[in-house]
Parts: structure tokens; sequence; C-alpha cells
């Protein structure tokens, strides 16, 4: 009986310390951790990895190649456009420019040529039709005659539309084809080398090289990425807010931020909340469970945190 007694009393002394444990987790405190902007730089297309300059934990600036994706592929594609493009654009030039003397000169000859053929044909037609009605040939042998003048006289008028359109030079029509066509291989060639500079990727911020995900000598698949890089600017916290203190917690609002193994607070300023609770919707619970919610929100940090390394734990207390 004597120690069922001293039991009870010693369990009465320690109530008090039992209670406030039993109310649950501060309302107004959010716990989270320090974080970066993380930027995810991805491969752009199925290639060998065949340089990496920069080492992971390195700061590096806007520009730096990180990785280098073999680029032979791509070069010769590109090699390809610019001949399609020398090509389209001699074309052009040729139509603007128009014939040159020494290709006038050789229609000319030819028109000159063909007309001495057709004159020559003309006058034994002539000659042979004297001798058709002394009855010295045969009508036969006249016929073959006009054929052979005909077919030259076709030759002539060949040859002479052929030097009209070398002296005319080419039809605007034409020339606005050749331009089209100078047009789609300058496209093509940007766009080849576009690709071909894709494939060294940079970095498109200052910041530190977080994380390399493939090893050099892998073939990285297309959309893979294959360099993490954290942002040069000052950290930020990103907590958790307990759902009951989320209606009166606002964008703008100022919070105290302890950082661990750093003594006293920073003063923070919240930046963006997410409006969806994290893990479980809330329509899926009762009252007494929505009050176990969070929602992620990030919290700016001032100058001071600027060297603070990141994934160190958080305590937020807010308004």
């Amino acid at each position: 009986m004597m120690s069922f007694m001293v039991q009870a009393t010693r369990a009465l002394f320690a109530l008090p310390f039992l209670i406030p444990s039993c109310q649950g987790p501060d309302t107004h405190v959010a716990l989270g951790v320090l974080a970066r902007e993380r930027v995810a730089l991805t491969a752009t297309a199925n290639e060998i990895i065949t340089e990496l300059p920069v080492a992971e934990g390195q700061s590096v600036t806007a520009g730096t190649v990180l990785v280098q994706l073999d680029d032979r592929l791509a070069q010769a594609n590109l090699d390809v456009t610019l001949a399609n493009r020398a090509q389209a654009q001699a074309d052009l030039e040729r139509l603007q420019t128009g014939a040159r003397e020494e290709e006038i000169a050789i229609a000319q000859s030819r028109v000159d040529g063909t007309r001495a053929v057709y004159h020559e044909a003309q006058s034994t037609v002539e000659r042979n039709s004297q001798l058709l009605k002394r009855g010295t040939i045969t009508q036969a042998s006249l016929d073959q005659d006009i054929a052979r003048r005909n077919a030259a006289l076709a030759e002539l008028q060949s040859a002479e539309q052929a030097l009209l359109e070398i002296e005319t030079g080419a039809r605007e029509e034409d020339i606005r084809i050749a331009e089209a066509k100078l047009r789609a291989a300058d496209a093509q060639v940007a766009a080849e080398q576009i690709r071909l500079q894709n494939l060294t990727i940079v970095a498109s911020r200052d910041g530190i090289l977080d994380n390399l995900p493939w090893s050099l000598g892998e073939r990285v698949p297309m959309g893979s990425p294959v360099a993490i890089l954290l942002t040069d600017d000052r950290p930020f916290a990103r907590i958790y807010v307990p759902e009951p203190a989320r209606a009166g917690l606002k964008i703008g609002a100022e919070v105290q931020v302890e950082v661990d193994g750093i003594e006293g607070r920073f003063s923070g300023t919240v930046r963006w909340i997410k409006s969806e609770p994290a893990f479980t919707p809330y329509y899926a619970l009762n009252k007494e469970q929505r009050s176990r919610l969070v929602y992620m929100a990030e919290v700016d940090m001032p100058p001071q945190a600027g060297d603070l390394p990141v994934g160190l734990p958080v305590t937020a207390y807010l308004p």
C-alpha cells in the first residue's frame, strides 16, 4: 500500500511536465532547410560524353563549359548544309548576273551555224523543185529535201530563242525561287549550328556545379540531366507551414529564422506559399487530421546569410 502511494505521488509531481508535451507541436513554428535555386542542364542529343572539364563543387560563371557531348555527327550535318547553301547562293548569283560574254558568243555561233544549214536546205529545195519539173528527180526525193529544210528551220528558231533568253536574262519568278531556296538554306544552316552548339553544355548562370550525374564516356539519353547547378544567389529557407497557421501567413510577411549551428536569428520574408498541402489532400481528412497538414513555403534570407551552405536545418517562427 505504501509503495502504491509513493508511485501515485511521483505521478502527480510529473503530471505538469507531461501536459505540455501532450498539447502537440507549436503551430507557429515551421521547420525546413536552407536551399538555393537548382538549374538542371539536360542533354540535347543521344550522344557520348567526351569531356568533363569542371569538377563537382567548383564555382562557375555563366558560359563555362561543363559537359561536352560528341559533336562529330552534328559537324558533318552542318558541313552538308553549308555546301547546300553555297550551291543555292551560286544559283542565285548566276541568275542575277546573267550570262557571260562567252556564253552569248557560243549561242550566237549556234544561231549562225543553224542559219547556214537552213539556207543551204532552202536552196536545195528550190533547185530540186526545178529539177522535178524537168523530170530529173522524183517527188519523193523533193519531199525529203523539204523535210530537211523544215528541220533546219526549226533548229534555227530554237537557237534564236536560246540566244534571246540568254540576252534577256533570268525571269523575275526564277530569281524569287532562287532567293527562297537560299533563305531555306540559311535557315537550315542556322538550325544545324544551334544543334552543334547545344552539344556543348555551358553554365546558364553563375553558381556552383553541384552534381554531374553521368561519367566520362557514357552515352546520355536525350533530355537527361547532365549537370546540376546551384545558383550563386542568396540561399532561401524552404519551410513547411502547419495547417492552422496557413490562413494567417501571407506573401511578404516577415518571419524569424534560426539556422542550426548559427547563433541568433535572421529576419526573412515569405516569397511563395504552395496552394496545395503536401502529401495528403485536405478533403481526404477530418478536422482533427487536417491540423497535421503542412504547406511548403519559401522565405528569402537577408544578405548576411549569403555564405551559408545549403541543406542546413532551419526553424522559422511565424507571425
